[in-house]
């Protein structure tokens, strides 16, 4: 018989009992401290007597910049054993849809195993040959449902469990805040690996969050769940209030700024626009051949709230359009506070659709893997405003919402 979600709680998803912070820095805008900085400081001691294997990547540094890896590895307290690689790899050298493969990392000697595209038995195989008995994550996530790295932990925490290991997520922030989720919730039906469950296209949650809610309403078995959280980071905070460096977490999302915009503007991956890729400023600049100042001036006049809308001319140097120079948009938030990125997406979509003759969907339907499920397609196809599109999920959203809410752990 499954335990209640609130049960489940209480006994697989418990906080690591490290030593309390300062009542000064606990959710009262002190300097932030990550789930590793807390993990070091109390001596690794909750590691103490395992064999720890670790996901991260490049973001998975400490705030002087020494790589999480490298730190625990000269450290006798910890008994690092293995390293797993995401997406772009452990040390994010391959671009979107590769990987590094298995190879032994040259600065530790530590074997790197790749996770990516691997799930349940497959994976659960992968963590038995590494030798561990606790798979630690810590990785820098930035806040929408289709950047993979949180279905990796997905994946990672069902194969955990199918391979009888223990599991600790160290906590970083949500670099767009945490303040609401928005946007439409994935059908289960378009499940895939920009998707793996029903989750608003911003989730508006922790890493640590996220594990929680996985936990407690995916996993059809629960893994022993450890979390170690943050202190000193509340819900309002965007990436710049931590005190963090920035390390891109894949290499389209060189800035905070781009993640900031990448919930809404990554639609424009399942369109035969340009999302940016191959500039500098990917998913901030949009756009095609053929398309010219028409666009930004239909944005502008929707006057949507936090952000303008300038005539932008660029060349991409990889991805679509590649070498030729294309006519869009660049998107510029002045207000984060009140700027919604999803319903900007939707927003630009409706507007590109209007202005430009050539639009067109990605022939795979990759629109709907994006925004998990066909209506926003459909809706747009059929001359629907972005107000009526984005008003046709809040039902849903409604939801998740409450949902969300018992797995939320910072003021």
């Amino acid at each position: 018989m499954r335990l209640s979600r609130r049960g489940l709680l209480a006994t697989t998803a418990a906080a690591v009992p490290l030593p309390a912070p300062a009542a000064s820095t606990r959710g009262r805008g002190g300097r932030l401290r990550t789930g590793f900085e807390r993990l070091a400081a109390d001596g690794y001691a909750p590691l103490e007597g395992r064999r720890v294997g670790i996901v991260t990547n490049s973001t998975g540094v400490t705030r002087d910049l020494r790589h999480i890896v490298d730190v625990m590895h000269a450290d006798a307290r910890v008994d690092l054993v293995a390293v797993f690689g995401p997406e772009h790899g452990f040390r994010g050298t391959a671009q979107a849809g590769g990987s590094e493969g298995r190879y032994d990392d040259p600065a530790t000697g530590l074997p790197v195993y790749d996770t990516y595209l691997k799930s349940g038995r497959g994976l659960a195989d992968v963590f038995t040959a590494s030798g561990v008995d606790t798979v630690v994550f810590d990785i820098q996530d930035v806040g929408a449902r289709f950047y993979t790295y949180i279905w990796t932990l997905y994946d990672c925490m069902e194969a955990a469990q199918l391979a009888g290991k223990r599991f600790m997520v160290l906590d970083r922030p949500n670099p767009v805040t945490g303040r609401c989720a928005l946007g439409p919730v994935l059908h289960k039906e378009f499940a895939t690996f920009v998707g793996r469950q029903p989750v608003s296209q911003a989730h508006g949650m922790t890493v640590a969050e996220l594990a929680r809610l996985f936990n407690g309403e995916f996993l059809s078995t629960p893994v022993p769940l450890e979390t170690v959280v943050m202190t000193g980071w509340r819900r309002t905070d965007f990436y710049d209030a931590s005190g963090l460096p920035w390390v891109p977490p894949s290499p389209n999302m060189p800035t905070p700024d781009t993640a900031l915009v990448y919930s809404g503007t990554c639609l424009f991956e399942g369109t035969n626009l340009s999302e940016g890729r191959g500039t500098t400023r990917p998913f901030e600049l949009l756009g095609a051949e053929g398309i010219d100042g028409r666009w930004a001036a239909e944005a502008e006049r929707l006057g949507l709230p936090g952000v303008h809308f300038r005539e932008a001319y660029f060349a991409p140097a990889f991805s679509k359009f590649q070498g030729k120079t294309v006519g869009g948009v660049q998107i510029h938030v002045h207000d984060r506070a009140a700027y919604d990125p999803v319903r900007t997406g939707i927003a630009l979509l409706v507007t590109a659709r209007k202005v430009w003759s050539g639009f067109a969907w990605r022939s795979d339907d990759w629109i709907d893997k994006l925004t998990g499920s066909t209506r926003v397609r459909m809706m747009i196809d059929a001359d629907a405003t972005a107000d009526e599109v984005v008003a046709a999920w809040q039902d849903e959203l409604a939801a998740f919402r409450r949902m969300r809410e018992e797995y939320l752990m910072y003021g």
